[in-house]
């Protein structure tokens, strides 16, 4: 598995962040029974960067925490049946399956750990897994949707020991 991390804002955590993303993300994979080799694009921004790429991607003029691009469309979620399909999925270099990018903001990790009360590492976990679960085709548009997506993520989460 290859993670592209890039730092576009000041990254001050207490904990080692970039260990911590390749932990997750390989985590994710594990428990998705994804068949492949994959790459995975991490950007940290600050506020200021993310309310910029929300708007110019979502129309929405507001900061927000993460932002999922994934770059393989699924049949339906965690259905990788028809990736080699499309040769476009893999990178030609390595072979990996490209799954896509997440664009987090560092500054919404501490407001939001704070505001629910837990470690910024439990936010920073939690918001790299609801991105990698989103670039597997999940989604919570519907209170379905959202109930399969926070299963995954409180099973992961616990099973890797990052709590409340």
């Amino acid at each position: 598995m290859t993670l592209i991390l890039e730092e576009a804002a000041a990254v001050s955590f207490e904990f080692d962040y970039k260990i911590l993303a390749q932990k997750v993300i390989e985590e994710a994979i594990r428990e998705e029974n994804f068949p492949y080799e994959a790459e995975v694009s991490l950007l940290l921004v600050s506020a200021e960067e993310i309310h910029t790429i929300n708007l110019e991607h979502r129309q929405i003029d507001a900061p927000t925490d993460v932002l999922s691009f994934p770059l393989i469309a699924y049949p339906s979620p965690g259905d990788f049946s028809h990736l080699e399909e499309d040769e476009d999925n893999f990178n030609p270099d390595t072979g990996e399956a490209l799954l896509g990018d997440i664009v987090l903001c560092t500054d919404k990790v501490r407001e939001q750990a704070e505001r629910f009360e837990h470690s910024e590492k439990r936010e920073y976990a939690f918001l790299i897994l609801h991105s990698m679960l989103h670039l597997f085709g999940y989604d919570h548009m519907t209170q379905k949707e959202a109930a399969v997506m926070e299963e995954k993520q409180n099973k992961i989460l616990n099973y890797m020991g990052i709590l409340r």
